[in-house]
């Protein structure tokens, strides 16, 4: 047998599936230095700062 689904599958039982797959939001946090918007648990694309410690 090939892949020929047996049973359909209704809307809603799809949708009830798939109900964790939208997108979140992004977080932004701020840098500590400059204040500048950024994304947690990176380096501050502005200042090059992550920790207090210069990175970049």
């Amino acid at each position: 047998m090939g892949g020929v689904p047996i049973k359909h599958h209704t809307k809603g039982k799809v949708g009830r599936r798939r109900s964790h797959l939208a997108r979140k939001p992004i977080k932004l946090s701020t840098c500590s230095n400059c204040n500048a918007p950024m994304l947690p648990h990176r380096a501050c694309v502005n200042c090059g700062q992550y920790k207090g410690n210069k990175v970049k």
